[in-house]
């Protein structure tokens, strides 16, 4: 008897003590998502409400600039920002396995290798902006509004420069936990743009010029103090000065970053693919502005998604870059439990509210009717962009890029789309048919990524990353060039 109670004892306290190493490990894995997580979340809705108050100060100028804005915005600007994030996020790949393999120096050699792939291919999109007007009058858009979106297009130039040191420092501090000093930059960004844009546009009356000089400051101003703080002693250990060894080895860096250009390019077609859809059916003005609506309130939400997404990226680059499986897949599970256990709060509130939010946004009692009924849709988006965007993390992380380029190739292009265009305009269910076949291809790739993730070999992919990380490591140059060129 005496035994069999000292063994109930000892297993209690050995529970005791379980219990306590899995809170304790529960805490220091949430603040390091955290960390990461939050000031991508404040700087992504920050660089969202820059282009929402371009937009509505353009508004105040007239209805053709309004449209010219837009369409410039959309069709183009969103174009080109999915395309350089896409590239900028092979760097996540490498900065966080190189980081968490303590091959710091590697850090700053892959930040200016970036930058050269992304300048380059920033140049190559020049024509689009450039000759803006006589491609949208070629697309079958209104000619005063082709005319106004080409000349806001030329002002677009130095903000689509501007995503190139944007995106690629960001991805370097984040791997870092270092992205605070982003955050910070933002909202003083975002204050500066409020008053400038009242100054240029209300105040001295200067219209679109006015707009997009503010909306320039804006990008570019965020970017002046990342480089500040990087090259000027904030990132000491990973940033060793310019070098001439960011020439070396572009081909794989090229071929990485095409296939996360590629990933994350499908995925933001995709959403204006459905806007594209939706203006061909009946009752388009209706149905347009309550999917717009629908979008705008996704959007917001996404910026949560898109932080989630940048905590799972590095988490798992750092660990697999240390060669520790186990962290990696704990790091894996947390973010995904997180994110959805807050993507099933706003599913259950979009669920509630209805039609209520659309009264946000519009007068028109139709409209709001609309929204009703897309409210079910707009919460299911929702909870499926509080896991997809994460599993796209943990891919960025691992460096699968390639992979779920097929996936979303198949998901949502040989299923969604299709599907859409069945069920909206064959079945005529109209805008809720084509965004149930959108949803089901979202839903069908969740799940492969989730099967992806689940069936892994964490131990292989803890090998292939030290692979990586030693294929393209290159030795440090002396000290002395830390001060300027190599």
């Amino acid at each position: 008897m005496e035994g069999d109670s000292s063994e109930k004892l000892l297993r209690a306290a050995e529970e005791k003590i379980e219990e306590e190493n899995l809170k304790s490990k529960i805490w220091v894995e949430n603040k390091k998502m955290w960390v990461v997580a939050a000031p991508a979340m404040f700087t992504r809705f920050s660089t969202f409400g820059i282009n929402v108050i371009s937009q509505a100060f353009v508004g105040h100028i007239g209805s053709t600039e309004l449209a010219a804005y837009a369409l410039v915005f959309t069709l183009l600007t969103r174009f080109a920002n999915g395309f350089l994030l896409g590239l900028a996020s092979g760097l996540e790949t490498l900065c966080g396995q190189a980081y968490g393999a303590k091959q710091y120096h590697m850090l700053g050699i892959y930040l200016q290798r970036s930058w050269i792939v992304l300048t380059v291919c920033t140049t190559l999109l020049l024509p689009v902006y450039i000759f803006a007007a006589p491609i949208l009058k070629a697309l079958g858009q209104d000619e005063d509004i082709a005319e106004v979106a080409g000349t806001i297009a030329l002002w677009f130039i130095p903000v689509i420069y501007s995503f190139i040191v944007s995106f690629t420092c960001q991805m370097y501090l984040q791997a870092q936990s270092k992205n605070m000093i982003i955050a910070y930059l933002a909202v003083l960004s975002l204050s500066i743009h409020i008053f400038l844009s009242w100054l240029l546009t209300v105040k001295y009356n200067f219209g679109i010029a006015g707009t997009m000089i503010s909306t320039i400051l804006a990008y570019w101003l965020p970017n002046v103090g990342q480089l500040i703080f990087v090259i000027s002693g904030g990132c000491r250990e990973t940033w060793t000065g310019f070098t001439t060894l960011a020439f070396k080895d572009l081909w794989p860096v090229v071929k990485l970053s095409l296939s996360s250009g590629a990933m994350i390019c499908l995925e933001v077609w995709y959403n204006a693919i459905l806007i594209l859809l939706t203006g061909n059916l009946k009752n388009a003005e209706v149905e347009v502005s309550a999917l717009s609506i629908c979008l705008n309130i996704s959007g917001w939400e996404m910026m949560i998604s898109l932080g989630f997404m940048a905590a799972a990226s590095v988490r798992v680059a750092n660990e697999l870059g240390k060669g520790d499986s186990k962290a990696a897949k704990f790091s894996i599970l947390n973010i995904v439990l997180t994110s959805f256990t807050l993507g099933f709060v706003l599913f259950v509130f979009f669920l509630f509210f209805r039609e209520r939010l659309a009264y946000i946004f519009t007068k028109d009692h139709d409209v709001a009717v609309e929204v009703g009924h897309l409210s079910p849709l707009l919460a299911f988006t929702i909870l499926l962009n509080s896991v997809q965007p994460v599993l796209s993390g943990v891919a960025v992380g691992a460096g699968w890029q390639s992979v779920v380029v097929y996936v979303n190739l198949g998901c949502y292009y040989l299923i969604g789309i299709p599907t859409g265009v069945l069920l909206g305009y064959i079945i005529k269910l109209q805008v809720e048919g084509v965004w149930i076949g959108m949803l089901i291809g979202m839903f069908i790739q969740t799940i492969i990524l989730l099967i992806i993730t689940h069936k892994t070999d964490w131990d292989k992919q803890v090998s292939i990353a030290r692979k990586r990380v030693t294929r393209w490591f290159v030795e440090a140059e002396p000290t002395n060039t830390t001060s300027g060129a190599a």
